[in-house]
């Protein structure tokens, strides 16, 4: 049996669940993402935004420019991770596999659990129609025959939409006229390197494999299979330990020349990925440092370390990395680690055999957040959790670089 894949997007995922949460909201430009007094990027934005040029990933002071009557928010990532777990608890009742992209985005195999053509269509519209009754949020859904005609399928129709890629030949015909950034892995970079090479549609890149290969290597190869319409991937679900590292960074507000501020924020966000990895039940065998300086250039340092998702260790091993770098102001600023493994994998060193290093860690980590709240007039022990969610952590950081 040939396989049978939905790709369900939603439309303007975060705009839209604040918008139904505030139906004032609606009907006028709103964008998610920073404040335009700050810095940072666009997150998502509605329709009404997209109208006026504004689009994700876009600086915040472009969209100000372009949408000055917007309405401006901070996104609410832990509002959206509920509402995207009951998103996935619909689709995937539909999906013998369910692939996560994003929380507003998956590919859903249904090939066993709908067995023909037209009960998957009646799965992609059921997961329309259930999303919008009972969470009262709009989906687009792509039905195909391959992940990247049911990606381009679910793109066809937005907002909103449903639309069907049922072959080969059909993907096709679709797409052959169609610049090549129609293609999902074509980015506006590989598309410039394409065009300056004449190829600028998806018939160019068939009439033109070799030199497509030759400029782009191994992406090219597989940019020549989709423009083709040849894609036999499966549907895999995520597993943390496939992920290449667990980090947490930060971008100031204004530039930081002071570095004792600095480690202080490197502890926070040492804690920070410290319960990401507790989490999802990982180790890292590295820490990294990234550091992007108030010129926009960036730096990324890295040392391997014992087995550990420890933040005292994560802490440690990142000042000493930090102590290496040149002193200048600083922009953004962060820490991670990796070489990922579970736990049943871990390579146990002579600190785990000392039964008390567990406990000497949790002191460490209670004196070191004592010392932070008497310096900054915050209470961090009765509320760390609170802190660890994405915007109150941001917060917390303006808060003490405005009161350090």
């Amino acid at each position: 049996m040939n396989q049978i894949i939905l790709h369900v997007d939603m439309d303007a995922f975060y705009a839209s669940v604040e918008i139904r949460d505030n139906p004032a909201l609606r009907g006028k430009p709103l964008i998610i993402g920073s404040l335009p007094h700050e810095r940072g990027v666009v997150a998502t934005c509605s329709y009404e935004a997209r109208k006026f040029g504004v689009h994700s990933a876009m600086n915040i002071k472009d969209a100000y420019r372009l949408c000055p009557g917007g309405i401006y928010m901070h996104p609410n990532f832990d509002k959206y991770r509920a509402v995207s777990d009951q998103l996935h608890e619909i689709w995937n009742t539909y999906a013998s596999a369910s692939e996560t992209i994003a929380l507003d985005e998956a590919y859903l195999d249904v090939t066993e659990t709908a067995r023909t053509w037209e009960t998957a269509c009646e799965f992609a519209k059921l997961i329309r129609k259930r999303t919008r009754e009972e969470l009262h949020l709009t989906c687009s859904v792509g039905v195909a025959y391959s992940k990247t005609a049911a990606k381009t399928a679910s793109e066809e129709k937005k907002p909103d939409g449903y639309f069907e890629i049922p072959t080969k030949e059909a993907f096709v015909s679709l797409i052959i006229d169609r610049p090549v950034q129609v293609l999902y892995t074509v980015g506006k970079k590989t598309a410039e390197k394409l065009n300056r090479a004449g190829i600028k549609t998806v018939r160019n890149i068939q009439e033109r494999q070799a030199d497509v290969v030759r400029l782009l290597g191994k992406q090219g190869h597989f940019i020549v299979q989709q423009a083709l319409g040849e894609d036999d991937r499966k549907v895999t679900a995520y597993r943390p330990e496939d992920a290449k590292s667990i980090s947490r960074e930060l971008t100031f507000q204004k530039d930081v020349e002071d570095y004792d501020f600095l480690r202080d924020v490197l502890f926070l966000l040492a804690m920070s990925v410290e319960r990401r990895a507790s989490r999802v039940g990982l180790y890292g065998e590295g820490v990294s440092l990234k550091i992007t300086y108030s010129d926009m250039k960036s730096i990324t340092r890295s040392r391997l370390t014992r087995s550990t998702r420890s933040a005292s260790v994560i802490y440690r091993e990142a000042i000493a990395l930090l102590s290496q770098v040149r002193q200048q102001p600083v922009r953004l600023i962060g820490t991670g680690i990796y070489h990922l493994s579970g736990e049943n994998g871990r390579q146990l060193s002579f600190d785990d055999f000392l039964s008390d290093v567990s406990e000497i860690e949790k002191q460490w980590t209670e004196a070191e957040l004592k010392r932070l709240g008497d310096r900054y007039g915050l209470n961090f022990a009765d509320n760390l959790d609170k802190i660890f969610h994405g915007e109150t952590l941001y917060r917390t950081v303006e808060y003490m670089r405005k009161h350090r």
